[in-house]
């Protein structure tokens, strides 16, 4: 029997419980899940894909049959490099769906041998996105409950620098 493996791309900028709970999920599936940390040239992340690798892999120390690295272009293309049967992506709220059913639809077009799985995060996720998080904590909110400490330690590290930036160029 071939391995069953999975791919679950993201920016994961940063990675949060919610991005856990989809791994955890996937990783009872699939028997190897490759987190696809993509590298967006379009878009300024707060951290590096460097940085965001290890930040997920920080995270791992317990999971085993996982392994993290970035990529750029198609998933698709990701997905067939690594061998994959699949394209693992979460689903918060019923309007993620409307997007990630026509990115899947565009997927299978590209390639029809590789099928995309939703998982729907735990009810206690439902309400968590990486966007969301890195306002509260840049704002001094509390998010120690919507992502792992690594995550958590690593943002307020970065808006600190950032107020420091900006305090000397005024």
């Amino acid at each position: 029997m071939t391995e069953r493996i999975a791919v679950y791309p993201g920016s994961f900028d940063p990675v949060t419980f919610g991005h856990l709970d989809i791994l955890d999920r996937a990783a009872a599936i699939f028997d190897r899940v490759v987190i696809g940390v993509l590298e967006n040239p379009g878009k300024t992340p707060l951290f590096t894909a460097a940085e965001r690798v290890e930040m997920i892999r920080a995270c791992l120390e317990s999971r085993e049959r996982i392994e993290v690295t970035t990529f750029d272009g198609l998933t698709v293309d990701f997905a067939a490099a690594t061998g994959a049967i699949a394209i693992v992506r979460g689903l918060r709220v019923i309007s993620d769906f409307e997007s990630e059913f026509q990115m899947a639809l565009m997927n299978r077009r590209l390639n029809p041998a590789v099928n995309t799985v939703f998982l729907m995060t735990s009810f206690s996720n439902v309400f968590i996105s990486s966007s969301l998080i890195k306002e509260v904590c840049h704002l001094g909110g509390n998010v120690n409950e919507m992502a792992p400490p690594v995550s958590v330690e690593a943002m307020r590290r970065r808006f600190a620098e950032q107020r420091e930036r900006e305090a000397r160029s005024t």
